[in-house]
């Protein structure tokens, strides 16, 4: 396949640092004035103190993945319409450093995107070729990771009624695919449709949806002691 015509179809094109010969290493002088070290800054604090992102990076721990940040996350320039990306082939996670400006933000884009990457380790996705799979991880990932709490979506003066969470689920898992994909609007709610309910209802490794940090404090501190109880049976 045409290398320009495969990064659009996969979406590479929104992340042109990673085309081939377009990564630039940044020195460490650098790096203390630019976006990079901001991102790196907010990145580790994410993962130190973000309950949904310390539970998902124990979870791949257990699952015979572990996650090391300075292999498995990298800060990148990225087109302006995307905040983070799974890469796959690479098994990292592109954190857009020139969109991710405020903590919360980089706090939801890590853990959205380690959700997929819980996905990859888990089960054997298929992300270039199989749509349903790419669609499943995204709902999961959209309804997992707090993009669809109560406060983001006031913040996004988006106020809905019955079954609100569940149509912003559907609908940011249909703008992630139609993102990364070149396919039909069609097409792409017609995967979604078909894949939503048991993907929605895969609550894996949370136990539940965490609607909250709140939330996401319980379902960590029971993960974490999963063990004891299991022990005591």
């Amino acid at each position: 396949m045409d290398q320009t015509k495969q990064e659009e179809e996969y979406g590479y094109d929104l992340f042109p640092e990673r085309k081939p010969g377009e990564h630039k290493k940044t020195s460490i002088a650098e790096s203390l004035f630019t976006f990079n070290h901001k991102c790196q800054v907010m990145l580790q604090f994410a993962v130190e103190t973000s309950p949904y992102a310390k539970l998902l990076l124990s979870a791949m721990k257990s699952s015979g993945c572990k996650v090391f940040k300075d292999r498995h996350f990298s800060c990148e320039d990225c087109d302006g319409t995307v905040s983070g990306g799974f890469d796959a082939a690479s098994s990292q996670i592109v954190l857009c450093q020139n969109n991710i400006h405020q903590q919360s933000h980089m706090n939801r884009v890590v853990t959205h995107e380690l959700i997929h990457a819980f996905d990859h380790c888990r089960a054997h996705v298929d992300w270039f070729n199989n749509f349903r799979h790419l669609a499943c991880s995204e709902i999961r990932a959209a309804n997992l990771s707090g993009d669809c709490s109560f406060t983001n979506e006031v913040a996004r003066f988006n106020f809905g009624f019955k079954r609100h969470h569940q149509e912003c689920v559907r609908g940011r898992a249909l703008r992630s695919i139609l993102a990364v994909r070149k396919i039909s609007r069609a097409e792409a709610e017609k995967i979604v449709d078909e894949v939503f309910d048991s993907c929605f209802n895969d609550h894996a490794p949370f136990g539940r949806i965490p609607h909250s940090k709140r939330d996401a404090k319980f379902a960590y501190r029971d993960y974490m002691n999963r063990d004891r109880y299991y022990a005591n049976l």
